[in-house]
């Protein structure tokens, strides 16, 4: 009786499961009816709705179509998706920061400005605030929702690259400048976690140069915009045109979702309660403990030695090589392009397969590629224009600089603490921004001011040969960071297990 009893029971319980579930599908069915009603609703009345609003064909299209269809994407967002959105944004960020240089011969004479100036405006005055405020935007990332940050930093850096192109003066352009550096400094932290978040470690390298083909695909945009459109606009419209772009994107960025984070094996709210203080004074911990970390954070910076300097490139073209200002803009900003995305490419790729089938990291493999790329930098400076050589030196300095970014910052993220990913991230941007890039920038400038004052020959070719060797003092720091990696990678990691 009591079997019987039993069976009964479950005979029931099966049926009431059944029919809960059918009851849900109904019930799902019919979501997903209304949800198709409320999308078809404005084709529906289209005869209604078009002319009682007085739309045009493109901005009924928009109505039923791209409007839509753009947060219905961003909300369901693939990886790949936004791994690609994520490198459009930085393209736009190096669009902002790069567009003072490529009109230098446009915005030089215009301000009145000295090298020292316009070297604090392509340096100084964006990378200090750039830099120190990058920290703390690295310790936000690795406790806010990133997409909101991200889209705050986009949207402010946008408004102040339009405001830009009204200065009249140096300090009306200065004050804009540090203000895009604070925006500008929530990109890369925020989004290289993201990143790390969506991808496993094996993929970073590759996944860490798609993301900074934003460098040279931003410089070259940056160049072509200069080369192409400022002839028919004039420069500050196209600061005004590209910082409305950066807003419009800003608000869809909005609305992503936050992505989970890995490898937090305790609670991930004891993040959002560790004090800033505590969590720089464990990544500072963490660079005196590993070489590899250390030297290849050293490198970065030197190299940007380099970057800051480049600032006087276009000066340095058009002024001592006697290229005509638009004609140069557009070749190297073609070139920046195809050797850029081929640098960031084989940055990734080629640092990734070296770390799997050598006993040496990523930097390892940078090592040799700057070792074999420092002496045709050279060649470049000294070559005359007509000569093979000099457009050889071009194609290199660009591929070099895209070359970087993925073995150097994958390196970075895989000798981290999921913990502090995002603000160890950001130290290294501090680092090679404010010191490379910043104070490199600034003295190449005063060495600029300091050979034109007594009336030296190629005052620019002068400097960027400086610097350039300053730059390659940091190659046999990748020499011993790649040999030390793996050693570094294995303790790390018996210590988070612990």
């Amino acid at each position: 009786m009591s079997h019987n009893n039993n069976s009964s029971q479950i005979s029931q319980t099966d049926t009431g499961s059944r029919m809960s579930s059918h009851l849900l599908l109904a019930l799902l069915t019919f979501i997903n009816i209304l949800n198709f009603v409320d999308r078809q609703l404005i084709a529906s009345f289209a005869n209604d709705i078009k002319p009682d609003l007085d739309l045009s064909n493109f901005q009924y299209s928009l109505l039923t179509g791209l409007s839509f269809i753009l947060f219905y994407s961003i909300m369901g967002m693939s990886s790949h998706l936004l791994l690609a959105l994520l490198t459009f944004i930085n393209i736009l960020n190096f669009v902002d920061r790069q567009l003072i240089a490529s009109f230098a011969n446009d915005i030089k004479p215009d301000l009145d400005l000295s090298n020292f100036q316009y070297s604090l405006l392509t340096g100084l005055s964006f990378i200090l605030f750039y830099s120190i405020m990058g920290l703390f935007m690295g310790t936000l990332a690795d406790r806010l929702h990133r997409p909101r940050l991200l889209a705050f930093g986009l949207g402010l850096w946008s408004l102040f690259t339009a405001f830009s192109g009204m200065a009249r003066s140096f300090t009306a352009m200065l004050i804009p400048r540090m203000l895009i550096g604070v925006g500008e400094s929530v990109a890369t932290p925020t989004s290289l976690s993201l990143l790390s978040d969506r991808y496993n470690k094996a993929e970073l390298g590759l996944i860490s140069g798609i993301y900074y083909l934003g460098v040279p695909l931003g410089i070259a945009t940056s160049l072509l915009i200069a080369g192409y459109i400022g002839p028919l606009i004039g420069w500050r419209m196209c600061f005004l045109l590209i910082g409305a772009v950066g807003v419009v994107i800003a608000l869809f960025v909005l609305f992503l979702p936050e992505t989970p984070r890995q490898g937090l094996t305790s609670d991930p709210q004891n993040v959002e309660k560790m004090p800033f203080k505590e969590i720089v004074s464990n990544i500072m911990r963490l660079i005196k403990q590993y070489d590899s970390l250390r030297y290849v954070i050293i490198a970065g910076v030197t190299f940007h030695f380099m970057l800051g300097a480049a600032a006087f490139e276009q000066l340095w073209l058009v002024q001592e090589r006697g290229f005509e200002k638009s004609d140069i803009l557009v070749k190297s900003g073609w070139i920046a392009v195809f050797a850029g995305i081929t640098g960031n490419l084989a940055g990734g790729l080629l640092g990734d397969i070296w770390q799997k089938k050598t006993n040496s990291g990523r930097p390892m493999f940078l090592f040799w590629a700057f070792l074999i790329l420092f002496p045709i930098g050279l060649m470049y400076r000294l070559a005359d224009p007509n000569a093979p050589i000099f457009w050889v030196g071009m194609f290199a300095a660009y591929f070099q600089l895209g070359l970087i970014y993925g073995p150097s910052f994958s390196t970075v993220q895989e000798l981290s603490s999921p913990r502090y990913k995002a603000t160890l991230i950001a130290f290294y941007i501090l680092t090679m921004n404010l010191v490379g890039l910043g104070v490199g920038g600034t003295l190449a400038g005063i060495l600029a001011d300091v050979l034109v004052n007594n009336n030296v020959a190629e005052p620019y070719t002068i400097t960027l040969i400086v610097f350039s060797v300053l730059a390659a003092s940091g190659i046999p720091l990748l020499y011993i960071s790649g040999k030390r990696f793996f050693a570094d990678r294995v303790d790390l990691l018996n210590s988070l297990d612990k």
